[in-house]
């Protein structure tokens, strides 16, 4: 049995209040959750993150002072999992409690959801630009994040790991400067370097073992660690993220025009099928965006009503032909909380509960659904003017904001005026822009970038108009900004290409697929009783809008030669100086070919989180082989303290007050380490702490071998396993 402390030992320092471990906890997760709102943009993730870190925050008080004079064997794990049962309540409540039973308890339903949009978010998080726009599924990765990082912490500390509490912190605050390649947040540094001192000083008030002096050997390790990380690890995180296999296709689409990033990406995958009824695939669309306030084109806003309700009435007049199609989409790589359709929209059957129509605009929107894994039919009627009737018609009539054009630059107007001279009709002039883009100018995904104009701001506009060269926002912006000098109301669309044919079927009908680098832009007009017309003015992609004269296929409006009229670009064969080539085959983020891995930056993550790892070991196998070398030259005090580490890294008690007999017969009786190894040591260190002169005590190593390998064997694998890899005498003097 162990000796009794005597008298003169410290005081039993008193436990640290439940109260003051749960509040300084969430003071440190608090702390590093704040750099992220330099990545993310504000949203409903900072009030998700929140909650979470007060539920594991309060559960564990609450916990600890209903469990207070139970044995830590029985207080530990119940606050563990009462932090588990309160935060994945809550979460379900937060992030998916219309699929929840009775308002509280997760489903099947609940776990596919938070799935589905867990694998969104990483896919925002990978191939978005900083700061990332905020979105429900982005909330969801933050909040179940942190929860694991709040209850990981509360835990570390209420078992006073301090180190392990100041890592863990630290590695999570610093992740968004990492990645990012952000500047340091010199306030948030401040802050976090204030936490961290307050966390020992706790630390060190209310545990009983706490060291009377500093190791210097632990901030050593630390301060080995962070080098690690800033030097090896973080480097190569961006390359890794950009080359690793199954991250770098995915895609998430948001209602705005920065487009450039998913079309520019090395691989393609496939995002949706879809089947119709229709000679071609319709486009499809996800939003609209008619609000520019001179630097960013916003979505429109509108009421919003249950999608069996319908859209509302149509935009076109009676004596305007209308054609029904069928569109069966299935929605199987592409994560977003706006769903594909087809336009003219009028019914959806199929889709899951939570989507909401949007008459305004036609588009199918959620605030809790996401669209991947769906799979919906949409009925769509299609509007078919003749040539007459919309050259008869005038590009007015909508209610809309106002969208001032006089501070646009002079040139977007003046060419817009020029280009359009020659016509004498609202239907004419937009051709003629059409026309104008589309041979004019050239497609390029990479020239806004290179040049510096990659937006649809006012001044990226007149860049691209005089650099002649873009790609889909770019077109579509400068088309709309000019039909806008022309006071004719306009609004971009975010959407899709039509798909391409592939050999599958369902039942008789093709099944066309449609892939990531397929994303497109493109302006749509509204025309007085015919509603809004869709253009295509990007160079290249897709078939220019032309209407049919009605007297050339006897008032049918649709002669073989010419394309088939829609209110979407169409994707059949085109005449002119059109050219059915993709571009994008030619581009860095299109085509067929596939991006070979380059294993270098993988490798190099991998190793530097194996050396982060290991390096505990390390420098304690260092420490060990110092000390048997002094060992072995008859240093006793070397071998003791190497002695009294092993049994600190086993997790054995080393009482301060206990002498070195005292010890030895301790280990001796309860861990059947030799006597007469222990016995060369003991006196060893007796003569060198009390023989009036020094005495040579001899090679000392060998028995210091002999006492340490019989002191292993006496414990369990889990605890020699732990004590190579994390050995507690790094951070604690016993």
């Amino acid at each position: 049995m162990a000796e009794p402390r005597p008298a003169t030992d410290a005081p039993r320092r008193p436990r640290a209040h439940p109260v003051a471990v749960g509040v300084f906890a969430a003071l440190v997760v608090l702390v590093e959750l704040w750099p992220y709102s330099g990545v993310i943009s504000p949203g409903l993730w900072s009030y998700v993150a929140v909650v979470v870190v007060i539920v594991v925050a309060g559960s564990g008080i609450l916990a600890r002072l209903l469990l207070r004079t139970a044995r830590a064997g029985i207080r530990r794990p119940v606050t563990l999992l009462a932090q588990l049962v309160a935060v994945s309540i809550a979460c379900t409540l937060l992030l998916a409690g219309e699929t929840t039973v009775f308002g509280l308890f997760p489903t099947e339903t609940t776990v596919r959801l938070v799935g589905a949009r867990l694998s969104q978010s990483v896919t925002e998080v990978m191939t978005g630009t900083a700061p990332v726009p905020a979105s429900l599924p982005l909330a969801t990765l933050v909040g179940l994040a942190f929860a694991v990082v709040a209850i990981l912490i509360d835990q570390l500390f209420a078992l006073r790991q301090v180190i392990l509490t100041v890592v863990l912190a630290t590695v999570v605050g610093v992740m968004p400067m990492i990645i990012s390649f952000g500047a340091v947040n010199i306030a948030w540094f401040l802050l976090h370097s204030v936490t961290v001192l307050l966390l020992f000083r706790h630390a060190a008030r209310h545990d009983r073992r706490a060291p009377r002096e500093s190791s210097y050997i632990a901030a050593a390790s630390v301060g080995a660690a962070a080098i690690v990380v800033a030097l090896v690890i973080s480097p190569g995180l961006p390359v890794v993220v950009a080359t690793m296999p199954g991250t770098g296709p995915a895609l998430t689409v948001n209602a705005d025009l920065r487009l450039g990033e998913d079309l520019r990406r090395p691989q393609n995958v496939e995002v949706m099928t879809l089947v119709t009824s229709a000679a071609q695939p319709p486009y499809l669309r996800i939003a609209s965006l008619s609000r520019f306030d001179g630097e960013v084109w916003r979505p429109d806003r509108g009421p919003r009503q249950a999608l069996d309700a319908g859209f509302g009435p149509d935009d076109w007049g009676d004596g305007i032909e209308a054609v029904e199609h069928e569109v069966s989409i299935r929605v199987t790589g592409v994560s977003s909380a706006r769903l594909p359709v087809p336009y003219a929209a009028e019914r959806i059957d199929g889709a899951r509960d939570g989507w909401e129509a949007m008459p305004v605009n036609r588009t199918v929107v959620s605030r809790t659904a996401d669209a991947a894994g769906e799979d919906y039919t949409v009925t769509t009627a299609t509007a078919t003017p003749t040539l007459e009737q919309i050259r008869a018609s005038s590009a007015r009539g909508v209610d809309r904001e106002e969208q001032p054009t006089e501070d646009l630059p002079a040139i977007i107007a003046e060419t817009a005026r020029e280009v359009t001279a020659q016509a004498f009709s609202d239907y004419d002039r937009l051709i003629a822009l059409q026309d104008w883009f589309r041979t004019e100018f050239s497609y390029s995904l990479d020239a806004p970038v290179d040049e510096g104009f990659d937006g649809t701001g006012a001044d990226a506009v007149e860049t691209f108009l005089q650099e002649r060269t873009g790609y889909c926002i770019h077109f579509a912006g400068a088309f709309a900004l000019m039909a806008q000098t022309m006071d004719m109301p306009v609004r971009i669309i975010v959407g899709y290409l039509p798909g391409t044919s592939t050999d599958e079927k369902r039942g008789d009908d093709t099944v066309y697929s449609i892939t990531s680098d397929q994303l497109h832009a493109w302006p749509e007009v509204f025309f007085q009783g015919i509603g809004w017309v869709a253009f295509e003015p990007t160079a290249t992609l897709g078939v220019p809008t032309a209407f049919v004269a009605a007297e050339s296929e006897g008032g049918s409006g649709e002669a073989p030669e010419a394309p088939t009229p829609t209110t979407g670009p169409s994707t059949g064969p085109t005449a002119g100086a059109t050219d059915l080539d993709d571009p994008r085959a030619d581009e860095p983020g299109g085509g067929d070919s596939l991006r070979t891995l380059d294993p270098t930056p993988v490798l190099l993550t991998v190793s530097g989180v194996l050396i982060l790892l290991l390096l505990p070991a390390v420098v304690r196998l260092l420490l060990r082989a110092v000390r048997f070398g002094r060992a072995r030259s008859g240093d006793a005090m070397a071998a003791w303290r190497e002695l009294t580490a092993t049994m600190t890294d086993l997790g054995l008690a080393t009482p301060d007050a206990q002498t070195a007999r005292m010890r030895a017969a301790e280990l001796t009786e309860e861990r059947g380490v030799p006597a007469g190894d222990l016995s060369v040591l003991v006196q060893a260190v007796e003569r060198t702490s009390y023989a009036s002169a020094a005495s040579g005590a001899g090679d000392l190593a060998s028995a210091l071998r002999q006492a340490l390998a019989r002191l292993t064997a006496s414990v369990d694998g889990r605890r020699r396993v732990a004590a190579r890899l994390l050995p507690g005498s790094l951070f604690r003097r016993g």
